[in-house]
């Protein structure tokens, strides 16, 4: 129940350390205790609404507009994100398009703050993955310096993401109520506080209470006003997330879930909803300006948001999306035919999303008609939030003795873009590398794409030279500690797991696994399904794929769980668990380069793609 006077939010830290201390005595903070803590569906903010601005005295009109402020997959990027990932593309005037540096928030606070200017209705909320697959200046500490972040640029309300998942009920607990780390104690000599606005949770059941873990939804009051917001994350997140993150809890359809929950909060009076959803869509450009509304712009999104959607319940008004790092506003109809405003802001904090919707007093509900949204760059060309550079000041001082360590050299950028990228061929040929220390016998490795969270830059930033990859910049890229672990495979199998890249639940989307160096074969894009990879074209060291012959493979922890849509990685036999990941990158850089012969951008040359 965030509120913003001091009193009461002085009021809710003493609860909620009442309620750490009471789960502490019991032996654990279970996910049930944690549900019960959460009263779901009891939250909302006072009549001041999440501290912007104060009432006024005047009789307010029958229409108010509200500002609604969104972002999405932050990902603990609080300083400038680099490579592809501090830029989006921009369409020009002319039609041409031009790539805009942007993110880092130090500026998003300064465009927050000047947007909320003059606009005395704001509200700022987030569609998941606020944390998570962090670069080291939030992950090594556990994501509390993210919070901290989202705490001082006013975030009121947040969806859950899969990522918020990444370490288990008990840590998400943690980041919302507070309290040092079980493990790692306290980083400062103050106790952290836990986020200052509610994460929702509608669809993440306790498995034993049948009950949210967190609160459902959340409403927003100022003056008469009310918008309630309900957060889901994808169903599909134990898929995507380790099994020891997920466990204990299920995840219910997304859909089903907003729509029960509208009900309820329209038999309470609330008529405006707004669902924060992390899921999304892939919009017909890339470009974050694109108008997919416009005559002749194709199919706007598609993807999964697209259907979800179309099938929300009539009584939500708007959906803030997320978990594609895509970059859109759309209006999608809703089961009556209405337009529907659906948005994302990238990710990385490139972009915040700037919607109005007009409210109508005598009817409670959102004037649809009046709603309009755009997305804005988060510029470098302002000047930096104090507080924010402050902020970062703190950890990075904390971070930088591990942080600034070199660990090797490069001739360039070596990038995570492509079907196939070069630094995807670098990790895999890492992680075949460290296999081979386990096991001389180990014949390839394979490596999921959305493990890499950032490419790897030549240009020098911070304490670092030319070319030189230091600690922090290969935590940035492999940031979740998976171990690498070595499986034997038939090949048969793993023939099948490389169709399983493009079929399954990854046919409409496909995840191409990177390969390390021996491994070949073609994806022909001109078919379909599991067709699309060329079972005779799969080579190991220039030799077919023999079906009944053994393979040993390296892949992470998360692979050889069957994750990321590939069960068959699941079912491997003679297991060897090794070092973590960022280990075994860590020593093939520190082995395979150096000032005077750095290594130089793989090719990306192993798998042959038919268009």
């Amino acid at each position: 129940m965030p509120a913003t006077s001091p009193a009461h939010q002085q009021h809710l830290r003493r609860r909620r350390r009442t309620n750490r201390l009471l789960a502490t005595a019991a032996g654990v903070l279970t996910a049930g205790a944690l549900a019960a803590a959460a009263l779901p569906g009891s939250a909302s903010a006072d009549e001041n609404g999440g501290g912007k601005g104060k009432p006024h005295g005047h009789h307010p009109g029958r229409y108010q507009d509200v500002q609604l402020l969104s972002f999405n997959d932050l990902h603990g990027n609080l300083e400038p994100p680099t490579g592809s990932s501090g830029r989006v593309n921009e369409i020009q005037p002319d039609g041409t398009t031009k790539d805009v540096d942007a993110g880092g928030v130090e500026y998003l606070a300064t465009h927050l703050r000047e947007a909320r200017k003059g606009n005395r209705y704001s509200i700022t909320a987030a569609g998941g993955d606020m944390v998570g697959a962090s670069p080291l200046l939030s992950g090594l500490f556990h994501d509390e310096p993210t919070v901290e972040a989202l705490n001082g640029l006013g975030l009121d309300v947040s969806s859950v993401g899969n990522h918020e998942f990444d370490e288990g009920a008990q840590e998400l607990a943690r980041l919302q109520n507070g309290g040092c780390h079980p493990t790692d104690g306290c980083y400062t000599d103050k106790e952290f506080k836990g986020a200052d606005f509610p994460y929702l949770a509608a669809n993440v059941l306790d498995e034993k209470t049948k009950k949210p873990l967190l609160e459902p939804y959340w409403v927003w009051k100022k003056q008469g006003v009310r918008v309630g917001f309900i957060g889901v994350t994808l169903e599909g997140t134990p898929n995507i997330v380790s099994a020891e993150g997920v466990k204990g809890l299920s995840f219910k359809d997304e859909v089903e879930t907003i729509n029960k929950y509208a009900k309820e909060l329209q038999r309470q009076g609330v008529k405006s909803i707004v669902a924060l959803i992390h899921e999304g869509g892939f919009p017909a450009s890339s470009s974050y300006n694109y108008d997919c509304d416009s005559p002749g712009a194709g199919d706007g999104i598609s993807g999964p948001i697209a259907d979800i959607a179309e099938n929300v319940s009539p009584q939500v008004d708007a959906l803030v999306t997320g978990h594609t790092h895509a970059a859109y506003v759309c209006t999608i109809p809703d089961p009556a035919g209405k337009p529907r405003t659906v948005t994302s802001a990238a990710s990385f904090g490139r972009l915040y999303t700037d919607t109005t919707l007009t409210y109508d007093r005598a009817t409670g509900d959102i004037a649809r008609t009046a709603v309009k949204s755009a997305n804005h760059v988060v510029t470098r060309d302002v000047p930096k939030a104090p507080d924010m550079t402050a902020l970062i000041g703190k950890w990075s001082t904390l971070a930088a003795p591990i942080g600034n360590r070199p660990i090797g050299h490069i001739s360039g950028d070596i990038g995570r873009d492509g079907t196939e990228s070069p630094l995807g061929d670098l990790i895999a040929d890492a992680q075949l590398a460290h296999g081979r220390t386990l096991d001389p016998e180990t014949d390839l490795a394979l490596m999921n794409p959305g493990g890499i969270r950032a490419s790897l830059t030549y240009a020098a930033s911070g304490a670092e030279g030319d070319g030189v990859v230091t600690f922090a910049e290969a935590f940035t890229v492999q940031p979740f500690a998976n171990t690498v672990n070595l499986q034997d495979f038939t090949g048969a199998q793993l023939i099948q797991a490389l169709k399983e890249q493009v079929s399954g639940p990854n046919q409409a989307a496909p995840k191409i696994l990177q390969v390390s160096d021996g491994l070949t074969y073609t994806l022909d894009l001109t078919r379909t399904g599991a067709d699309r990879v060329v079972t005779d074209s799969i080579r190991l060291n220039g030799e077919p794929v023999d079906p009944a012959a053994t393979y040993r493979v390296a892949t992470n922890s998360f692979l050889a769980g069957g994750g990321d849509g590939f069960p068959t990685l699941g079912e491997g036999t003679n297991d060897l668990v090794g070092a973590d990941d960022l280990a075994a990158l860590e020593q093939y850089l520190t082995a395979n380069s150096s000032a005077t012969d750095p290594i130089d951008p793989p090719k990306a040359d192993r798998i042959t793609i038919v268009r």
